[in-house]
């Protein structure tokens, strides 16, 4: 079989599409050699004293991780000084990163999650990282949060790494979901899965069920129904699976099919959801949609929603198309 690089990848899409400027496939590739070195890290564990607590909080209040705080220094170093971003914005820092006035300013904006998942981190359990990728509005000389709010749509590629017994990255710049796997030896991203699509049908889903008693009812009433299996109104069984890693969880509806709902809840009824719009569900949303599935916060499709802050947090439902249009009725009714 011939080996195509991440590379080789992005400049046949060009050919193929004309949608990957060669400065967006620059941007694409520092990307991808981050996560290389975000990989290596993870990978060292206990050996390279990267576990457990910093004792810090990140912007949301919650407490960091070491490795957060690695991750995130990796994106930033990594994306500074290539020249094709104008800005960067982080889950981890509160406002945005304006690339030094030492470097030449681009013409994109990167998001990111430098580490989903990292309860996971010392547990080894698989993590990853998320990235967004926005053009810069015309005519912008210094960037501001308002530059970054914009509809998932305008996204011009959306992808993640998945560090887990391999380690992957998948891809999308508007034509189609594509996956690559580090060859550790040569230090190289190979393409091993073309136009990913997601099963339509399904009977798998995921969702932290010990948050039940909080849910509202629509996501209650479609959960009761899965639960009920073969003699209820579904008429079949379904398996619940819950890696508390949208990444792995997500990596796993591309590949099987099923729905990941990260629903909001009665706990705290002014915070509408638990992920961040910008930096997990909008990407997400993208890849999601471009492998044939949908993605909704119950109410319309992520990808349409106007941002309105850069942490602003929603509900999500997304993968195969069927049951994620199910529960959204359901909240609709």
């Amino acid at each position: 079989m011939k080996r195509i690089s991440l590379t080789q990848h992005l400049i046949e899409q060009q050919r193929l599409h004309n949608s990957i400027p060669a400065e967006l496939r620059l941007l694409i590739e520092v990307v991808g050699r981050a996560c290389k070195t975000i990989s290596h890290a993870v990978g060292k564990g206990a050996l390279g004293e990267v576990l457990g607590s910093a004792d810090s909080e990140n912007v949301q209040g919650e407490v960091q991780k070491k490795l957060d705080i690695i991750s995130n220094e990796i994106l930033l170093e990594a994306n500074e000084w290539g020249g094709h971003l104008a800005a960067m914005a982080s889950e981890e820092m509160e406002s945005i990163h304006p690339i030094p006035n030492r470097y030449p300013q681009g013409e994109y904006m990167l998001l990111f999650d430098p580490l989903d998942g990292s309860s996971n981190i010392d547990v080894n359990v698989s993590i990853g990282t998320i990235f967004s990728v926005l053009k810069a509005p015309d005519g912008m000389k210094t960037p501001t949060e308002q530059d970054f709010m914009q509809s998932g749509r305008k996204q011009v590629a959306a992808g993640y790494a998945v560090y887990g017994p391999q380690t992957m990255l998948v891809l999308t710049t508007g034509n189609g979901v594509h996956c690559f796997t580090l060859d550790r030896e040569m230090g190289s991203w190979v393409l091993t899965q073309r136009d990913m699509q997601i099963p339509a049908e399904t009977k798998e889903f995921a969702i932290n069920a010990s948050n039940a008693r909080h849910w509202h009812s629509p996501v209650t009433r479609y959960v009761n129904e899965m639960l009920a299996g073969s003699t209820g109104p579904r008429q079949k069984d379904f398996n619940m699976r819950w890696i508390a890693s949208m990444v792995a969880d997500v990596h796993r509806i591309l590949n099987r099919g099923g729905i990941f709902m990260y629903p909001a809840d009665a706990r705290e009824p002014d915070k509408p959801g638990k992920l961040r719009l910008m930096y997990e569900a909008n990407p997400m949303a993208f890849i999601v949609e471009q492998a044939g599935g949908a993605a909704t916060d119950g109410k319309q499709a992520i990808m349409d929603i106007q941002p309105e802050k850069l942490h602003q947090r929603v509900p999500v439902f997304l993968g195969s198309k069927s049951e994620v249009e199910l529960v959204t009725r359901y909240h609709q009714e």
